[in-house]
């Protein structure tokens, strides 16, 4: 996710912002995970 997500270097102040931008971040990556895996979602176009 450092790289995905943009957690590498971030922008936000705060333990709270930062958490949430976690989350937001894994859970992306897990419906892009499960899409691919069912075969709806196409890396392709990324």
């Amino acid at each position: 996710l450092k790289t995905v997500g943009g957690l590498r270097k971030t922008k936000l102040i705060g333990r709270a912002k930062l958490s949430a931008q976690l989350l937001l971040g894994f859970s992306v990556y897990n419906l892009i995970r499960l899409g691919s895996l069912s075969g709806w979602w196409r890396g392709a176009h990324v």
